[in-house]
């Protein structure tokens, strides 16, 4: 055993010593006092470029840029208005907010998903019975992508956030962007959510564009899909005009001709109001950024996902410091689409 130790340390002592060959820069046996001075100055001013290049990192820390992504989403503002209050430049403080609201939004299994037990909680509201939800969709401003934003989209999974492939699109061409034109005129996500009686939203689909109507979203939702196949049992989900009407489906009537009739549709639309509500919430939080496609993608579920956690956690809503336009307002000069 001693003689196992000498030997290591011996080699070890070895290594060391050869190690310090290489970083001297003289000989052993200089005597040259001179020579000795200017190689030890030589070392030193390498050591300390080494370290500023190497050592000296002057990264962000992970408590900054959660709050300047917070920042980002309460003002809905420009990027250089919040890089400001953090000290940073604008293209830091978008790589911030991409990267945080990224990893925010891979939470979504975890705080967005069907409550059981909602249909006393509806029925309190209108006294609408057997409810599981209530379904919307709203216009999110965005920039005229091009083929280089759907490279670069949030990929969670194929329900929560699926990146839209060529095959749904009519091209491929330079004129992508169009099809993210809507009837305003304006490009947009065609954003649709799903939520229960509390505000809290059971789902959220961020992809598609804003020449879609929303029952081509619908169709192609997983939770229609469940609703068919009675995974929710004899439970309605409450819709618009826009929708079509199902047996899972339920939506107002066009023309109403008896009192029964009347009080349907009052109880719907009161019932349905809740969705309504959220809208502004999800808006408000790039109602002045047109952000691209794949970032307006996670800045989109990641609010979805922060509001759950408030209201899982019960906070109090806290008064938005930006004027939330109606939904009846228009298009106005940076105002959210209906």
């Amino acid at each position: 055993m001693s003689e196992s130790s000498s030997s290591e340390s011996s080699s070890n002592n070895s290594s060391d010593l050869g190690l310090l060959e290489l970083l001297s820069d003289w000989d052993s046996e200089e005597d040259n006092e001179l020579d000795r001075t200017r190689s030890y100055g030589e070392r030193v001013n390498y050591m300390h470029k080494y370290e500023e290049y190497e050592f000296m990192n002057h990264g962000i820390p992970p408590l900054h840029q959660l709050l300047l992504t917070l920042r980002f989403y309460a003002l809905g503002t420009m990027l250089v208005a919040v890089a400001d209050c953090v000290g940073v430049s604008k293209s830091s403080a978008g790589r911030i907010v991409r990267d945080v609201s990224r990893a925010i939004a891979r939470l979504y299994s975890n705080y967005i998903y069907v409550h059981n037990n909602t249909q006393e909680d509806f029925y309190n509201i209108a006294r609408f019975p057997r409810v599981l939800g209530a379904v919307d969709g709203t216009h999110i401003l965005m920039q005229s992508p091009s083929m280089y934003d759907f490279s670069n989209t949030l990929n969670i999974s194929s329900c929560i956030l699926p990146i839209m492939s060529n095959e749904n699109f009519c091209s491929t061409d330079s004129n992508i962007g169009e099809q993210f034109r809507n009837r305003k005129s304006v490009f947009s996500l065609n954003v649709q959510g799903v939520c229960d009686a509390h505000l809290r939203f059971i789902n959220v689909v961020a992809r598609w564009p804003g020449s879609t109507h929303d029952a081509t979203i619908f169709n192609n939702l997983e939770l229609r899909a469940q609703c068919e196949n009675g995974v929710y049992g004899n439970r309605w989900l409450l819709g618009d005009s826009a929708y079509p009407c199902k047996s899972y489906l339920l939506t107002p009537l066009l023309h109403t001709h008896s009192i029964n009739e009347l009080n349907y549709n009052q109880a719907q639309i009161k019932t349905r109001n809740t969705i309504e509500s959220l809208e502004k919430e999800v808006s408000c939080t790039v109602i002045k950024n047109k952000a691209r496609y794949g970032n307006n993608q996670a800045v989109v579920i990641a609010t979805a996902v922060l509001h759950n956690i408030c209201r899982q956690r019960n906070l109090e809503d806290v008064e938005p410091e930006i004027d939330i336009p109606d939904n009846n307002s228009g298009y106005q000069a940076e105002n959210v689409p209906e």
